[in-house]
């Protein structure tokens, strides 16, 4: 009587799982560029959960001795791992339509904060390399030399630093996003052995009614064959009590 309980709980748990990832990818769906972390890790967290469950359910039709219902979760497996496949695949789309986006919006932020110099100048000599001071100039501060920066060089340390910052926030955000996932994973492991653990001890209380039932059993045989034996030798004392009577009159 567990099996088909079992089975019946697992399909509607695939069930479950199946609307749920399809309700988050509708949320994911809407806004791509927009959607959080938690939200792809509680995605792919329910993916891998709805994985097993359909491994456990195709399991559990394969010890179906009714060919007709065995058929029948077959059939719904088959369902399940289609709904998996393309549930997989939008993921994926999603996932590279955000990363798209974003690197799309930060090479548009980068593009704005550098200056563009689209002025030409008066005199085709401004920019010469050759050198610009002459003798008769007055030399240049020590500070000058020292601290002086190009506006080229200073975008070009703006730009390392914006990049920096970026490839910091990518790593971050791809390490919580490991780090949610594995938490979901755990925690969907520990729902699947609270069901385990539930179903064996149905059993064990199965199996302890039915050795109590034994038990009883045993007993009460154990009870018979005492009281059977102090018949035994209850009738062998009034058969040899009897012969004696008879030998010691007749004679």
């Amino acid at each position: 009587p567990d099996q088909p309980q079992l089975q019946n709980s697992t399909f509607n748990s695939a069930l479950k799982q199946s609307s749920s990832i399809r309700h988050d990818l509708d949320t994911f769906a809407e806004a791509p560029a927009a959607s959080s972390p938690a939200l792809q890790g509680q995605i792919s967290a329910t993916l891998t959960s709805f994985s097993r469950t359909i491994n456990d359910y195709s399991e559990l039709a394969k010890q179906e001795f009714n060919a007709a219902k065995q058929e029948k979760a077959k059939e719904r497996v088959k369902t399940f791992r289609a709904e998996l496949l393309d549930y997989r695949q939008s993921f994926e789309r999603l996932r590279k339509e955000r990363e798209e986006s974003q690197t799309s919006a930060n090479r548009t932020e980068l593009l704005g904060r550098r200056p563009h110099h689209t002025a030409t100048p008066e005199n085709p000599y401004a920019d010469s390399s050759l050198p610009t001071h002459s003798a008769f100039a007055p030399p240049q501060s020590a500070t000058s030399l020292s601290f002086g920066a190009t506006p080229t060089q200073q975008n070009v340390s703006r730009e390392s630093h914006a990049l920096r910052e970026q490839s910091f926030f990518s790593s971050s955000n791809t390490q919580l996003d490991e780090y949610l996932e594995r938490g979901r994973g755990v925690l969907a492991d520990l729902g699947q052995q609270r069901e385990i653990l539930k179903g064996t001890q149905r059993r064990l209380y199965s199996v302890a009614n039915t050795l109590g039932v034994s038990g009883d059993t045993i007993r009460m045989v154990e009870r018979r064959a005492k009281q059977d034996k102090w018949v035994f030798w209850g009738g062998c004392v009034v058969f040899f009590g009897f012969c004696w009577l008879v030998i010691h009159y007749l004679r």
